[in-house]
């Protein structure tokens, strides 16, 4: 199977082989990914994504089928005869700047996280489609596709919508797993523009004679449904045994921190504490809170290298692990923190206004990032086993966070619980492994394809340090600052 990959700094196409003795992945393609500025405007290049996806689809050679994943929210418009009402927007755009409380006027906050489950988070689709509630473009437009739909479409010519995706958009129902069209009409988005919603595993279609021709193949490709939001697929890929109270954390440019439900937990006292109902493989939900991830740390090395102080990552953690142990700290979800720029300035402002001296090197700086985000890390974790009622003991960390040694042994120490770091692939695999199921590998459920994994795959344990300094001591230390916004 080719899997599409996508995220918000890089995107790749990764071959995996699926069998009995375990799952193989070897990358063939990988690209840039950012958003454009142009007349103002945050855009997605959208038709130089679906280039390298193409080239990708060209090196991976003869495949049995292809799935695609990528970030959430973000949407491309279709007229009437199928053509893209220009590039997609980036979700870091500021046009949804004071949308959600507009919207809030019409259907409060409460009532829309009792139908469709999720935190309120200015990116939003629903808030991102009433930001452009009255322009031409929406108009004109027939549809909407989120991104990996929008590129399966160009694939194989079929419309639709994965459900995993469309969990993040705050336009589907929860329960029912359904788009909310009376929903849709009371805030003002036109319900034609919501296609038919299909589950993973399904098949989308195969690709168009055009696009087989442009990738090599010698007959038509199946293009299959996967988790198509990335988080889903990695979750899918976490090592996790039947029988493990396990939380999760998908590190990568943003950070997904959650548990695993089988029905969604829509009540106000988990809407309060931040926390999303997301749609995953299999009828189950992922009960999760967003965490700014790792795009502030990447941003402050753009921002050092911009203006000619590189610094690369190796040595920025090494001055970081050197670093003093709880120095400033900040809300790593603070709102100044989503845009691009210069995010030693925001870090260095928001410790002033707190109170705190401002990280003073480069390792400070990298440390109080690491230790902001494993802090907001520890109390995810700590709310998920509050709002479930249910002790965890352990927690798995995937993704690309996995190669940051000191973010893992931060996050261990942080939760107070062992933390399984690994695997690096595991949006791909997930990808790959609903491929192989929907193309007859025997693989009957999620366990069984993480047991797959469990054997395929290397992965490290980090524990807990006896001697570390008290995260409770530091936690009321922070507090007693107003770091973190009351509830």
């Amino acid at each position: 199977m080719a899997a599409v990959d996508l995220g918000a700094t890089s995107g790749r196409v990764v071959v995996g082989e699926v069998g009995p003795a375990g799952v193989r992945l070897e990358e063939v393609h990988r690209f840039p990914n950012g958003p454009v500025r142009a007349g103002g405007t945050l855009f997605w290049d959208v038709l130089g994504i679906h280039r390298e996806v193409l080239a990708g689809l060209r090196a991976a050679g003869a495949v049995d089928g292809i799935g695609i994943d990528s970030w959430a929210v973000d949407y491309g418009l279709l007229d009437a005869e199928g053509t893209l009402l220009g590039n997609p927007v980036c979700y870091r755009d500021s046009r949804t700047d004071g949308v959600a409380d507009a919207l809030h006027a019409t259907v409060s906050a409460a009532e829309l996280y009792r139908v469709t489950g999720l935190r309120e988070l200015p990116f939003n689709t629903i808030y991102q489609l009433v930001s452009e509630r009255d322009s031409p473009r929406l108009a004109a437009a027939e549809t909407m596709l989120l991104l990996p739909d929008l590129l399966g479409y160009w694939l194989t010519g079929a419309v639709g919508v994965e459900r995993t995706n469309a969990s993040t958009t705050g336009l589907l129902d929860a329960t029912s797993r359904e788009w909310d069209t009376r929903l849709a009409e009371r805030v003002g988005i036109p319900p034609r523009l919501l296609p038919p919603l299909r589950s993973p595993g399904e098949l989308v279609g195969r690709t168009t004679p055009e696009v087989t021709e442009e990738i090599g193949a010698a007959a038509p490709v199946p293009v299959v449904a996967v988790g198509s939001h990335d988080t889903a697929s990695a979750v899918l890929g976490v090592p996790a045994g039947r029988d493990s109270a396990f939380a999760f954390i998908s590190s990568g440019t943003w950070s997904l921190v959650g548990v695993e439900l089988t029905e969604p937990l829509l009540t106000e006292p988990a809407r309060l504490a931040g926390f999303s109902n997301e749609a995953g493989v299999d009828g189950t939900v992922r009960l999760l809170r967003n965490v700014m991830g790792l795009w502030v740390l990447s941003e402050t090395l753009r921002t050092w290298a911009a203006a000619g102080n590189t610094v690369d990552l190796p040595a920025a953690l090494a001055a970081a692990a050197a670093a003093p142990a709880f120095g400033p700290l900040v809300d790593i979800d603070a709102p100044e923190f989503l845009p691009p720029g210069d995010m030693p300035a925001r870090i260095a402002e928001a410790c002033t206004a707190t109170g705190q001296r401002p990280p003073a090197t480069p390792g400070e700086t990298v440390r109080c990032v690491l230790e902001s985000l494993a802090m907001a890390y520890r109390r995810a974790v700590r709310g998920l086993a509050e709002l479930t009622d249910r002790p965890l003991e352990v927690v798995h960390l995937v993704g690309g966070g996995t190669h940051n040694e000191l973010l893992c042994a931060l996050t261990a120490d942080a939760c107070g619980l062992p933390v399984v770091a690994g695997p690096v692939e595991s949006a791909a695999l997930g990808n790959v492994l609903v491929q192989a199921r929907a193309l007859g590998a025997d693989l009957p459920d999620r366990w069984a394809m993480r047991e797959l994994v469990a054997r395929s795959l290397d992965t490290r344990t980090y524990l807990p340090t006896p001697a570390a300094p008290s995260w409770d001591a530091a936690e009321r230390h922070y507090a007693s600052l107003d770091i973190w916004p009351r509830p």
